[in-house]
């Protein structure tokens, strides 16, 4: 890969924007942000204005371009719906595995497994349940939810190693203090998720190790004043990370801009999509363990219903919460680009992700003033 020379934008590192000054990308590397009047030899790519930045990152994608990891998980889905999210600015993601059967769960593995290696976008596993509250179950299939075992503690264990980036949801019901400890020792990023339990119970696993909560506010005891749930917990909490859904849909941006506020520890709230296969797609309804997702058109983006009106995942993109997040939310730009790129990166541990410091990753997006991606690049190389 020969050296790159990106001008005419400007640049957003992770933490501050750059005017007037060139990125230096060499071997799919970030080499430097530099001076323009200070170039070294290369080719160069002349953007017009707008804003260059890192790629975004979800934690969450259950699906996209017309694919549904739940119905085909195989390496080939995964690489569809990576680049189902592509153009949307999304550069590494999870494909994320709903509460399925252990042959699905499976098969996943074994899918993500040669999905890291492709090196297409693909950042690791998210499996969302079995191990959830039925009475917290949201879209999930209930009668497929149980508690984590030994077994699947190790299971847990050997995936991590095998591809990297494991990232489980569990409800505090289903999972011991010990478990949690484990898995966190050896590298598996927990996060509790569809649970009822009280902020007691999450406190535990959060001092255990449970790193974050699965999108914050849907499918979690909610915050009373004297019972204050998984979201008290969460809030309160000073070292764990929240995913939120920004869609005008799974929470009202009255309780996302309290909880922006709210929040302990800074830069501890990021943006997930929940996506399923629609988007990407102009298909109007998808099956989901059999059951018919409808799209409904209107509001600030189209919204999933199951028959009975159960939110079904989201219809959003990543580059969308962004703008959600600019207009409803009363974020900077630069906190939004944040909450899609540095925060996620550091919750999921992918260092050399989601900033553009020397070294790390040239995935990259390029952002008109009204925001709208106009390109993508993954490792330096246009997309």
């Amino acid at each position: 890969m020969g050296r790159k020379i990106f001008l005419g934008a400007r640049i957003f590192d992770g933490e501050r924007f750059h005017d007037d000054k060139a990125l230096i990308v060499a071997g799919g590397r970030v080499e430097a942000i530099t001076a323009r009047n200070d170039l070294p030899d290369g080719e160069v790519v002349t953007l017009a204005g707008g804003v260059l930045s890192a790629g975004f990152i979800d934690a969450q994608v259950n699906g996209g371009a017309g694919r549904m990891l739940n119905d085909e998980p195989s390496a080939a889905s995964m690489d569809i719906i990576a680049g189902g999210h592509r153009p949307y600015g999304t550069t590494s993601l999870l494909p994320t595995l709903i509460t399925d059967t252990s042959e699905a769960s499976i098969a996943a593995i074994e899918a993500a497994k040669e999905a890291v290696k492709m090196n297409r976008g693909v950042a690791g596993l998210h499996l969302e349940g079995p191990h959830l509250a039925p009475a917290r179950k949201g879209a999930h299939l209930a009668e497929l939810m149980r508690p984590v075992e030994d077994r699947d503690v190790q299971a847990f264990i050997r995936v991590r190693e095998a591809i990297g980036t494991l990232l489980v949801t569990v409800a505090a019901e289903q999972v011991t203090v010990a478990q949690v400890r484990e898995l966190a020792e050896a590298g598996v990023i927990v996060s509790i998720g569809h649970s009822d339990c009280s902020s007691e119970a999450a406190e535990e696993r959060f001092d255990a190790g449970a790193r974050g909560v699965t999108h914050l506010f849907n499918a979690m005891s909610q915050l009373g004043h004297r019972a204050p749930g998984l979201v008290g917990a969460a809030i309160d909490h000073p070292s764990t990370w929240c995913g939120i859904i920004a869609d005008g849909h799974h929470v009202d941006p009255k309780a996302l801009r309290t909880a922006l506020r709210a929040k302990r520890g800074e830069g501890k709230l990021f943006f997930v999509t929940d996506a399923m296969s629609l988007v990407g797609s102009e298909k109007d309804s998808f099956t989901l363990n059999g059951r018919t997702v409808r799209r409904e058109r209107g509001g600030f983006c189209s919204k999933l219903v199951l028959s009975d009106g159960t939110l079904a995942g989201s219809d959003v993109d990543m580059i969308s919460t962004i703008r959600y997040g600019v207009t409803y939310l009363d974020l900077t730009l630069a906190e939004a680009l944040r909450m899609a790129t540095l925060y996620p990166a550091r919750f999921l541990r992918l260092g050399d992700r989601g900033h553009l410091s020397p070294g790390a990753r040239a995935d990259l997006v390029h952002l008109t003033d009204a925001l709208a991606v106009t390109a993508t690049w993954l490792s330096g190389e246009a997309t």
